[in-house]
């Protein structure tokens, strides 16, 4: 019973100590992958403002945020895992438009790491 609850201590800091990292190096403004675009990336999440006003009609864009943290494993609900996983986002918004993600979600907590945006639909 000793052992194990060393065993979890330790996995304890370890998680605190990479999350403190993380949030060291995690603040500031990442790259936008479509031109015209600025995101803003904070300690758990990101925003991102574009004003993009050639593209194509129907043109989507997504904000993407990578985080490290605690998340739950894919199809897996109960499991948990530490480490990298992409946090949710509000949706698609058009290329003149804002868009939000962020790295606290009901099954995970976390900082972010990168941000970008992508196409969602052409």
């Amino acid at each position: 019973m000793r052992r194990t609850t060393i065993t979890a201590t330790r996995v304890a800091i370890g998680a605190v100590s990479v999350l403190g990292f993380a949030a060291m190096i995690g603040s500031g403004t990442a790259q936008a992958a479509p031109q015209d675009c600025v995101v803003t990336r904070d300690l758990f999440g990101a925003t991102a403002a574009c004003h993009d006003t050639g593209t194509p009609a129907g043109r989507e864009y997504t904000l993407v945020v990578e985080c490290v943290g605690l998340h739950g494993v894919p199809n897996a609900f109960p499991l948990m895992a530490i480490g990298p996983y992409q946090g949710s986002w509000g949706g698609s918004f058009a290329p003149s438009g804002q868009g939000t993600a962020s790295c606290l979600g009901p099954t995970s907590v976390g900082t972010a790491t990168n941000a970008y945006v992508a196409i969602y639909r052409y």
